[in-house]
């Protein structure tokens, strides 16, 4: 509740009459009720999110600790089993005893969070395959059964914003305005709302630029457009917007994306 309602002087009077009164205002938002099931589901993506920070703690402490004694591989998770390799290996002299007794540790806590994960990912994907208003927003590219899993748990009622713009404003996809004197001033954007949401937006749409950056990759006007014109992380965030508007087209009005048709100039 925004601040300018409570009077000076904070007790349980005061608060109580702030809130009869910012509930008369005929713009106050409100947030919508999720039900128990979409709760679980979101349950599931903040327990998969929780274990993938910690598996990353542990990727990097054993990257590091077998780097302080000049055993270096590549970066990337399916790179780290070829370090687990070395740790199993008893033969190999490259290893200390009481070294390999740690990372052994370490070793043994990453392998049990990463079939964590994977359990928890399973989970998440037959909830979307159950789900219909997820599969179909997983027809939006860039969209996977986990994004489209987590808009479909997360906005339980499109009819609360207007428009897309405000769903992408709600999920902190606009610029930040300082305007006055009636000069429009817009910043970078607000990353206010659901970070959660904003961060698998941005993800899914770094995948889509990545993909149209391929060779004999056929791209929209639109899109082709602002790679040329833009870095990569800003032409993300500006698809991650636009890719938040179709989903609150897709959740409002129903049906499945369809691709645009380029239109010819003639």
């Amino acid at each position: 509740m925004p601040p300018h309602y409570v009077k000076r002087g904070k007790n349980d009077a005061a608060d109580a009459a702030a809130i009869c009164e910012a509930v008369t205002r005929p713009t106050m938002r409100f947030v919508s009720v999720k039900g128990a099931e979409q709760q679980s589901v979101l349950m599931l993506h903040q327990t998969r999110e929780l274990l993938v920070r910690q598996r990353t703690m542990l990727i990097n402490a054993i990257r590091s600790h077998m780097a302080e004694l000049g055993i270096v591989a590549p970066v990337g998770v399916p790179q780290v089993k070829k370090l687990l390799r070395i740790i199993a290996d008893t033969d190999d002299a490259r290893l200390p005893s009481l070294a390999r007794t740690c990372l052994e540790s370490l070793a043994r806590q990453f392998l049990s969070l990463h079939d964590e994960i994977h359990a928890t990912e399973k989970r998440i994907h037959a909830w979307h395959r159950m789900s219909e208003v997820s599969r179909r927003l997983e027809t939006i590219p860039g969209v996977g059964p986990i994004i489209a899993s987590a808009l479909a748990a997360s906005i339980t009622n499109p009819g609360v914003f207007k428009n897309g713009r405000e769903l992408a404003a709600w999920i902190g996809l606009v610029p930040r305005q300082n305007s006055t004197g009636g000069k429009q001033r817009l910043g970078k954007i607000s990353k206010q709302g659901d970070q959660y949401l904003r961060w698998l937006l941005v993800a899914g749409a770094m995948s889509v630029i990545m993909h149209a950056n391929r060779p004999g990759t056929t791209n929209l006007p639109w899109l082709a457009d602002i790679i040329a014109r833009k870095p990569a992380k800003v032409a993300a965030v500006a698809l991650a917007n636009k890719t938040a508007r179709i989903v609150w087209a897709l959740l409002r009005h129903g049906g499945t994306y369809q691709k645009p048709v380029a239109v010819q100039a003639v």
